[in-house]
């Protein structure tokens, strides 16, 4: 019974990413963008093929792998939670750990299933099963600026921060693995150790004979006899 309520974080964590994507799939078109909060937040319809925040292999055989790992990492990280249930661990670890399993599985089911449901495998793909384009649409663009012409690499360019577009399952790793990093230190307390304390019974006899030998003798006390006078 202890493990639902973990499972439950992440069955929510599916959910809302799950739903978020099917909607910006039925209603927006691809790299169709909406502002939400202006210009600093904004929705923007990507297929991502690769990793998180846009990262991809261009080969076929990385995408393979990418979605194989997913599931690997997936399976790991369901195994590791209820390990750590078992064990006791910190609330809030078990906490980040399901942030970080939903986030997994929901990156999962894109890369498996939506090359068949939503039909947006690349043409290039030898089959449309674990071959699905994941649903980005999440995009803030803080603030951008021309990088000055005499920076060196980049001089010239535009640059936009944050540029990446991601969505709630990555979100949901990423806040899972960066309070992990954060909350260490309370997470995986460092034990106590107190001094040993030694019996009598402990001490070698060679050390008690030795403390023996050492201890001072008190000198006798003279006593002096007066003699008769005659």
């Amino acid at each position: 019974m202890k493990y639902y309520k973990y499972f439950l974080i992440a069955f929510v964590v599916i959910l809302i990413d799950q739903a978020s994507k099917l909607l910006v799939h039925r209603y927006m078109y691809v790299h169709e963008e909406v502002n939400v909060l202006g210009e600093w937040f904004k929705l923007h319809y990507l297929l991502n093929p690769g990793m998180a925040f846009g990262i991809r292999w261009e080969n076929e055989f990385g995408k393979l792998a990418l979605t194989i790992f997913r599931i690997g990492a997936m399976a790991g990280i369901a195994y590791y939670l209820v390990r750590s249930v078992t064990k006791n661990s910190h609330y809030g670890f078990l906490v980040c750990l399901s942030l970080i399993l939903g986030g997994a599985i929901g990156n999962v089911i894109d890369s498996t299933f939506y090359g068949v449901l939503l039909d947006n495998a690349p043409l290039e793909s030898p089959t449309k099963w674990f071959h699905g384009q994941v649903i980005d649409m999440l995009y803030f663009p803080l603030f951008s600026f021309q990088v000055p012409e005499w920076m060196p690499f980049r001089g010239g360019t535009y640059f936009s921060f944050f540029d990446p577009v991601f969505n709630i399952a990555d979100s949901s790793i990423f806040i899972g693995v960066v309070s992990i990093l954060i909350f260490q230190r309370r997470f995986f307390p460092h034990p106590i150790q107190e001094e040993p304390t030694v019996s009598a019974s402990e001490v070698p006899v060679n050390q008690i004979s030795q403390e023996n030998n050492s201890t001072v003798t008190p000198e006798p006390i003279e006593t002096k006899t007066e003699s008769a006078e005659s």
